[in-house]
């Protein structure tokens, strides 16, 4: 039988030995908050980005994602509606200094995928879940999979 713990424990470090500056790697892009919904859709297609954080003048107020427009169509508010109507707010953020593992702390306590990045007192870029699980499948697919196939038949015995 394979045993995974080891290959686990030095993810886990990886995790805890690696900063945040590390790892970001997206630009991101800022609105203001009295744009439209649509002028932000709109703009998130054209960039082929998950999210915007949006601001009242240079200030970030909050945040508007993918999940936050379900949530516009599921509850029918017209696209001429002003983006902080709609944004998640307060804006959750982690200093560039921080490690990763704190970061997939903070997604999962507070259940977001997307967490602006600080570095000098501003936003510089941004983490997601997609940017965590590249840093913690680092090595062979075949390693992922074996890992994989005990976790699923642990849960299978339990």
């Amino acid at each position: 039988m394979y045993d995974s713990s080891n290959i686990i424990e030095n993810r886990i470090h990886l995790m805890n030995s690696t900063f945040v500056n590390e790892v970001m790697n997206k630009h991101v892009a800022m609105v203001g908050k009295s744009s439209s919904l649509q002028q932000v859709a709109e703009s998130m297609k054209k960039s082929n980005i998950g999210c915007v954080v949006i601001t009242d003048k240079t200030k970030p107020i909050g945040i508007i994602t993918e999940r936050d427009f379900v949530n516009v169509a599921a509850k029918g508010i017209p696209l001429f509606t002003d983006v902080h109507e709609a944004m998640s707010s307060p804006l959750i953020t982690i200093d560039s200094e921080e490690t990763v593992w704190e970061a997939s702390e903070i997604m999962k306590e507070k259940g977001i995928h997307k967490l602006p990045v600080m570095q000098n007192e501003k936003i510089a870029e941004i983490i997601t879940t997609t940017d965590i699980v590249r840093i913690s499948s680092i090595g062979s697919d075949s390693e992922m999979r074996r890992i994989c196939d005990q976790i699923l038949l642990r849960m299978k015995n339990e």
